[in-house]
């Protein structure tokens, strides 16, 4: 696909009427009256007219819109406030791309505001997203890859989240390296809401100072403020960054990348994933000084809320982060999966084996196996040997729970007994119990007929199992 090479429509023109599903139709006519009305105010750092590296042309150049049209493909992602699926993108941009490309360039280009959606949290509290539509994704995503190799150089070592050939494992092993140097105590930093409290007149400085085509930074100014829909009404965001935008981990990070340098000039020590940021003491009350003399900095420079409630000092065997605890031992600290993390797997297995979910076995089977290799492969640097072996215990339970309750009547169970090797007094004895499943799931008889090997070779998975072929 030639993205410059296509028609000639109104780019911001809702997609409704032009051949794709219309969703959420009441939501999508109140949008377009707020966008009429509102005028994005620009000051003098996103002039819009000031150009002197030609960096929106590259942003803008064939290859580079191909190559983000790909990626927000490969992506998937619900629709927009305009209701059109990524399905219907090409066609979109077939029709509508020359106009598309002209109007950013001539600093026409309006936005979508974001759908607004809710996920919910492991505290209970709900998280608030951001569903650009999914043309606005195609433009995020190509500023991204342009912006990402230019501002990469800038980040520091210790930054993991959202970079490329980096991953949580990666900063996890930094930690541990940092306590296996006698660096014990941490101040566990929580930036309170963060991608919903970023300053964006401090965002825009910041990105100024590398991105010399004001016209770039311009069109990152109307994402910040392109506002969204919450339930048919339209919002303005005067602060934040959009969690759901495709510029929005870049962003997060060239902002926090002001604290890292910071840390790195006082000579902290610190690994950062996304907003998840631990500072490394070798004394708890070298630690107390660090998080006296860096909060008025966080709060007071970079303009960011930090939840003073949840950050503290604390030896690092009694922290949290990115799922996984620490523990000492005689060949130093190590790592374990963290209680919470423990709570929230069982959660999910019990949401998966729930007897009531309707899934048969194969898909059964097919869930479990996709969540435990997911959640195996994510937790395997920690020590988890006799962990796994009691989860697969429980879970053994949990699915003999299951097979008894779908067996459902007398005569089923009777005749499943029998065939898994019962005799006919037990088997029938058995069969006519009034005992809860979950009771049941623990008895000798399940437990010698519906035996571990025979869930085994019927094709369940088990975190034991698949743990030993990970374990590094």
């Amino acid at each position: 696909m030639n993205v410059t090479k296509i028609g000639t429509k109104e780019s911001r023109k809702p997609c409704c009427g032009k051949g794709w599903p219309q969703k959420d139709s009441a939501e999508h006519e109140r949008y377009a009256g707020a966008l009429t009305d509102k005028r994005i105010t620009e000051n003098n750092s996103t002039n819009a007219d000031r150009k002197e590296d030609g960096l929106l042309e590259e942003i803008l150049s064939a290859s580079n819109l191909n190559r983000a049209y790909k990626q927000v493909k490969k992506n998937k992602g619900a629709h927009g406030v305009d209701g059109m699926e990524v399905e219907y993108l090409l066609q979109y941009l077939k029709d509508n791309g020359d106009e598309l490309r002209k109007s950013i360039l001539d600093g026409k280009y309006r936005p979508n505001p974001v759908r607004r959606v809710e996920i919910p949290k492991d505290n209970g509290k709900m998280r608030q997203l951001g569903i650009p539509t999914v043309v606005d994704r195609l433009v995020q995503q190509a500023v991204a890859q342009i912006l990402s190799p230019i501002f990469e150089p800038q980040f520091a070592e210790t930054s993991y989240g959202f970079r490329p050939k980096r991953s949580a494992h990666d900063a996890l092993r930094k930690c541990n390296e940092y306590a296996n140097q006698g660096y014990t105590y941490v101040v566990d930093m929580d930036l309170e809401r963060f991608f919903d409290t970023v300053n964006q007149t401090k965002m825009v400085e910041i990105l100024s100072r590398t991105i010399k085509d004001g016209r770039v930074i311009s069109l990152i100014h109307k994402y910040l403020t392109a506002g969204v829909m919450n339930r048919g009404k339209y919002e303005e965001t005067r602060l934040g960054l959009v969690q759901g935008g495709n510029i929005s981990p870049l962003c997060s990070n060239i902002m926090l990348n002001e604290l890292d340098h910071e840390l790195e000039r006082r000579g902290v020590r610190f690994v950062r994933y996304a907003d998840d940021v631990i500072l490394f003491a070798k004394t708890k009350r070298s630690a107390q000084r660090i998080m006296e003399h860096i909060l008025p900095y966080i709060e007071n420079y970079l303009q960011l809320k930090v939840n003073r409630t949840k950050t503290e000092v604390a030896y690092i065997g009694e922290i949290k982060f990115l799922g996984y605890g620490f523990y000492p031992s005689n060949d130093g600290i190590k790592f374990r999966v963290h209680a919470k993390s423990i709570s929230k797997m069982k959660a999910k297995v019990k949401e998966i084996t729930s007897r009531n979910n309707g899934l048969g076995y194969e898909k059964l089977k097919l869930k479990l196996k996709q969540f435990i290799t997911g959640w195996v492969n994510y937790f395997k640097l920690a020590d988890m040997k006799k962990l796994t072996k009691a989860i697969d215990q429980w879970l053994r339970r949990r699915l003999r729970m299951y097979i008894w309750k779908r067996w459902k009547r007398i005569r089923t169970r009777y005749a499943m007994l029998k065939r898994l090797g019962l005799e006919h007094e037990k088997a029938f004895m058995f069969a006519c119990t009034r005992k809860g499943y979950w009771r049941i799931a623990n008895s000798p008889i399940l437990n010698l007929t519906v035996t571990d090997n025979r869930l085994r070779k019927s094709g369940y998975t088990f975190f034991t199992d698949y743990y030993k072929t990970v374990k590094v």
